[in-house]
Parts: C-alpha cells; sequence; structure tokens
C-alpha cells in the first residue's frame, strides 16, 4: 500500500507535508454513526485540474491573473478554521491579491486585500478588520458559512461556495498560486495526530514492524528451545542436569522488568530488545514440554537401528529426532506471535518503544501523553487497540487450526 520510503517521508516530513491536515481530527467514519455531520476537511488548490486560471497582460508594468475555487459544504457543523496559503516568484515588486466570497445564494462578500510574500499563510479567523464587518458574534470562517452570521445559534448554510482571487502581478516573470483550505473536525481514514499527522500512515507501517517482530521472535525462540531440549535428552546425565537447572532459574527471572530496565539505561533500539527477548525466552517452559517428547522418541526402534550403523549424535538429534516433533512445533510457535506483538506493543506503551518507527504501541503511547481520552479523541487508542486484538485472534484461530491437522489426536474432533 505505501512504499517504506514514502512512509519514511510521509511520517517523518514535518508541517511542510501535513501543512493542510487539521491537528487531532477523528476519521471520517465517524459521521456513520452521527446524525449531525462532522465537517470534513476541503481543501482546493490553484494547480488543479477544475480550476481555471486566467492571465490578462494589462500593460507593460501590469498583469491580471484570476482564479475561483469552487467547492461544495454539505456538513451540520463549521470547520475549525480557514486558511489560504500563497507561493509567489518576484524580484522586487510582489504581487496583490483581492479575495471575494460568494455564498450558495450569491451573495458576495469582501474579505480583503493583501500582497503576498513568497510564502503567505492567511488565517480568516484572525482578521480583526473582517470579523468588525461580519459582526463579532461569530469566528469570521463561522460566519462565513453561517445562514444568519449573526445568529446566537448559527446554522451552516449548505450549498456551492465560491472564493473569487482577483491578483495582479507588476513584473514580468511574476507569478502566484494559492490554496484553500477548511480544516474540519474529521479527515482520512484513521484521523490525525496533534502533529497533523495522518494516522493511516502509522498503521500501515506497524503492521509490518509488529508481524516481522512477532514472527522472528517466535521463530529464533522456538527453534532453539527445540534444539536445545533435543541435546539435553540425547546426552543426559551433566548437560540434561544443567539445561534444566538453567531453565528452571530462567523461569522465575521477570521478562518485563529487564526488557525496562535495559531500554531505559541502555537503548530502547526494537532489535535489541528483539535480542533480549529471544535469549529471555529460549530457556523457558517449552524446554520441559519439548524434553517430555524427546524421552519418548529418544526410545524409538528407528533410533536403535540408526545408532546400530553408526549414526553420529548430532546426526541424530538433526535427522531423526527433530523432524519428528516438527509437527508439534508449528501450531505453538504460531500462536506464540501474538504474545510477543504484545509485549512490544506493552514496551511502547510504557514510553520504551523505538523512537525510530511508528509502531502500534507508539501510537497508543502518544495518545496517552497528548490526553487522548480527556479530549474524547477515542479513536487515537481505539484503532492501534483494534489492530492488536484482531491480530492475536487471527494468530490464535490459526494455531489452532493447524494443531488440528498436525495433531493426530484432534483429527477425528
Amino acid at each position: 500500500s505505501m512504499p517504506y520510503a514514502e512512509a519514511v517521508r510521509l511520517w517523518r516530513g514535518g508541517e511542510e507535508i501535513w501543512y493542510n491536515y487539521p491537528k487531532n481530527a477523528a476519521p471520517v467514519w465517524v459521521n456513520l454513526f452521527r446524525s449531525e455531520k462532522l465537517a470534513a476537511t476541503i481543501s482546493v488548490d490553484s494547480h488543479d485540474e477544475d480550476v481555471e486560471k486566467t492571465i490578462e497582460v494589462v500593460s507593460d508594468d501590469m498583469t491580471e491573473i484570476d482564479f475561483a475555487f469552487t467547492f461544495d459544504y454539505t456538513y451540520d457543523t463549521f470547520p475549525r478554521e480557514i486558511t489560504l496559503f500563497f507561493t509567489s516568484q518576484y524580484d522586487e515588486k510582489k504581487p496583490h491579491v483581492s479575495l471575494t466570497w460568494i455564498t450558495p445564494d450569491g451573495e458576495e462578500i469582501r474579505i480583503g486585500s493583501m500582497s503576498v510574500d513568497e510564502s503567505l499563510s492567511y488565517r480568516v479567523s484572525q482578521d480583526e478588520v473582517l470579523k468588525r464587518r461580519l459582526g463579532r458574534v461569530l469566528s469570521p470562517h463561522e460566519a462565513l458559512l453561517a445562514v444568519d452570521p449573526k445568529s446566537e445559534t448559527p446554522v451552516t448554510n449548505k450549498g456551492t461556495y465560491t472564493l473569487r482571487v482577483d491578483g495582479a502581478v507588476f513584473e514580468e516573470e511574476s507569478d502566484f498560486d494559492a490554496e484553500i483550505v477548511l480544516f474540519g473536525q474529521v479527515h482520512g481514514l484513521a484521523g490525525t495526530d496533534y502533529k497533523r499527522r495522518d494516522l493511516m500512515v502509522a498503521l500501515l507501517w506497524g503492521t509490518p514492524v509488529a508481524l516481522i517482530f512477532g514472527l522472528l521472535a517466535a521463530l529464533g525462540t522456538s527453534l532453539t528451545t527445540m534444539i536445545i531440549a533435543a541435546i539435553g535428552t540425547w546426552y543426559g546425565g551433566w548437560v540434561d542436569t544443567l539445561i534444566q537447572r538453567i531453565t528452571e532459574v530462567n523461569l522465575i527471572i521477570p521478562v518485563l522488568p529487564i526488557l525496562i530496565m535495559i531500554g531505559t539505561f541502555y537503548s530502547r533500539s526494537i532489535w535489541l530488545m528483539l535480542g533480549v527477548l529471544i535469549l529471555l525466552y529460549i530457556f523457558g517452559g517449552g524446554i520441559k514440554s519439548y524434553r517430555a517428547i524427546f524421552l519418548q522418541v529418544k526410545e524409538a526402534g528407528y533410533i536403535e537401528a540408526a545408532q546400530a550403523y553408526g549414526a553420529k549424535d548430532m546426526r541424530i538429534i538433526i535427522r531423526y529426532m527433530i523432524p519428528r516433533i516438527v509437527p508439534t512445533l508449528i501450531p505453538g510457535l504460531v500462536t506464540m506471535i501474538p504474545a510477543f506483538v504484545f509485549t512490544e506493543a506493552a514496551l511502547c506503551v510504557l514510553g520504551l518503544g523505538d523512537p525510530t518507527l511508528p509502531t502500534w504501541g507508539k501510537i497508543i503511547n502518544d495518545a496517552h501523553v497528548n490526553g487522548a481520552l480527556y479530549q474524547g479523541q477515542y479513536y487515537w487508542i481505539l484503532e492501534p487497540s483494534f489492530l492488536l486484538i484482531i491480530t492475536g485472534l487471527a494468530f490464535s484461530l490459526l494455531g489452532f487450526a493447524l494443531d488440528r491437522i498436525f495433531n493426530p489426536r484432534l483429527r477425528g474432533m
């Protein structure tokens, strides 16, 4: 859906990329559950194909440039702000523009006129002159969209609006462009955060990160644990005893506090956490389960036959013992993946996640730090939480299905 380089550019690009997105906007799908439709973000650029830009040379020293932004407003609430972003090219004399707002009823409202710098942001609500002209009851960006600007209970005037931009440049190569943005209360499929960033980027980017972390941790832990259990069972004696004692000690060591300590005092790299997690889970309860199975396999007749024709110990372990229990390994490996995904998310929620990656847990942590629940921005926490739940449920169901396939005792059930 999104190349890695593009995801990095969008998420870390800063204000110059997300300037025309609203802050802390809910997803657009919340309007499906509301009778009063919240305003969505509307953006129209002079570079758009449906915007006709007229250039007329009046004299050697002046050229008129005119264009109009037309859009439909069908929402029950007002936008948070109306902003015009201008860009221009000139040497000495700045371009000059006049703005006229045309309502669905055909009424023309003169917003004002100004000189345009190379980069200019004009926020309608901060124009005190326009506010006095429209009345001080409503903010200017609300009054321009209201049926009655002087009403104390304003209602949006739904219909087609036009913003006419009449400009003039005073140099031969001079030009200007503009973009109007009505910052809505809802935006995109996942909403936005406090930096105006689209949360869909973080949710998409966090998906492969979470799956890769869970898969590598489960695969590394399961395979290593199985090999160590097979070696201990085959050689027996002090080798098996040492492995069992290490396992018993490791079982009482709290994993999460150790990871918190490493993240606090050393590094929060996700790959370092992955390596430490694998090391801590190698000598886990799985060793005892595999050992019980290997004790039965060790007494099988084909193992005695392999010893009789002179097979070496490692050949017996790798070629005869381990393949016998692979069918029991696969379902367990699959069901372990969501556990490691949740562990990584838990570290991020505690503020110990990799700062360079927008993982699901990091999104929840950002929401918590910025008071999302107190401000009613439930989507910010619910979306990554829902993905975590779906991931856990999916791998659990897959693991149960594989267990019925590979476990002969469950095939008839």
